[in-house]
């Protein structure tokens, strides 16, 4: 009777991807912190979104597009200012990407867009009564249409704090 030994071979290790959202919210920090430490540790890459709500201005077409065109390059401008903090401090080049509409049809429409993307990261309001608005849509209504896991990093981490867990 002879046993054959049958190895496996793992797939090919898919690079982890990381999307946060960047937006004027005080969690937003311990978010990208988190994300990009993350990345670094496990060779990764991280994705910085900025979502942009349309104008609500009708009357004059021109206008609106002038107002669009501001309103993408202060988010640009914002993302690029968070990318090199994180490629100073931190280490991994992140991808900008600049959308327009609501959040949560957005993200959902991004991930959908670059199924690469493997993590969401939100970080939590430091009130303990607000969790703060992506918090609340995604671990609420929105969790069972995410195709990712979603990760909640608490928002009242220091940065040596989240450095020793990511």
């Amino acid at each position: 009777m002879s046993t054959e030994a049958t190895a496996t071979v793992a797939e090919p290790h898919k690079e982890s991807r990381f999307l946060v959202v960047i937006d004027d919210t005080p969690e937003c920090r311990v978010a990208w912190e988190f994300a990009a430490r993350r990345a670094r540790h496990v060779g990764g890459s991280v994705v910085l979104a900025h979502i942009i709500n349309p104008p609500d201005f009708q009357h004059w077409m021109a206008v609106e597009e002038v107002m669009r065109q501001e309103a993408r390059e202060e988010a640009l401008e914002v993302l690029r200012d968070v990318a090199v903090q994180i490629e100073d401090e931190i280490g991994p080049r992140p991808e900008l990407v600049v959308r327009e509409g609501d959040v949560s049809e957005q993200i959902l429409a991004l991930l959908e867009d670059d199924p690469a993307i493997q993590y969401f990261v939100l970080a939590a309001g430091a009130d303990k009564d607000n969790p703060g608005p992506l918090v609340s849509a995604f671990s609420g209504r929105l969790i069972n249409a995410m195709p990712i896991p979603v990760v909640i990093v608490p928002g009242h981490l220091t940065v040596d704090q989240i450095a020793q867990i990511a």
